[in-house]
């Protein structure tokens, strides 16, 4: 852990950190027990980070929010290599992973 990070588990940590949503459904449905839980823990960053993109009205010409979130961002965030941090955003993005699903 992090020098300086205390966590006291008495439910202070509610106010005092920022959290990651993920969806219910994209944990517990039958429709993503293949996804693995790194790709669904990206996809609460990047969820996160399409709430910040809303906020800045990043939308493009049909509405669609946009979200800027780099590669190396998603590495350090992560603390993974290019080719992981890759193969995460491919699962996401394929018919298999999150892709064909609108929450």
């Amino acid at each position: 852990m992090a020098s300086g990070t205390f966590f006291d588990y008495y439910g202070g940590e509610s106010d005092q950190f920022p959290f990651c949503r993920i969806p219910q459904q994209l944990i517990a449905g039958k429709d993503f027990q293949h996804v693995s839980v790194e790709a669904k823990l990206l996809y609460g960053l990047l969820l996160d980070r399409m709430d910040l993109s809303a906020k800045n009205g990043w939308h493009d010409k049909l509405g669609r929010i946009y979200i800027y979130f780099t590669l190396a961002e998603i590495q350090e965030n992560l603390n993974y290599g290019h080719d992981k941090a890759t193969k995460l955003l491919v699962e996401l993005d394929t018919p298999n992973g999150c892709g064909k699903f609108a929450f």
